[in-house]
């Protein structure tokens, strides 16, 4: 009995962690279908975190975080790789 509790409870870990779209180790990071990238550039002053998705995702994506939810952005984007320098510099006032 013992055994096939285990073996159950083994099972359905296996079947959420391999859900499409979410991570195993946190339930925060999702993956972006390509119609729900941004298509333009979001304001650095509105970009409160982000989250590179998992490399199971199908498409290469950052999940940005702004006051009024989460956008995907291709991190390729000329605009986000700058952004990304100036977060790297040690006298960056930005967030």
């Amino acid at each position: 009995m013992k055994i096939s509790l285990a073996l159950l409870v083994l099972l359905l870990a296996a079947a959420w962690a391999g859900r499409p779209g979410m991570s195993f180790r946190s339930s925060k990071v999702m993956c972006c279908p390509k119609e729900k990238f941004s298509r333009g550039r979001i304001p650095e002053d509105k970009i409160l975190e982000y989250h590179y998705t998992p490399p199971t995702c199908t498409h290469k994506a950052v999940l940005v975080t702004m006051p009024r939810g989460m956008v995907c952005v291709d991190p390729e984007e000329k605009w986000f790789q700058k952004y990304l320098r100036k977060q790297k510099k040690p006298n960056s006032t930005s967030k």
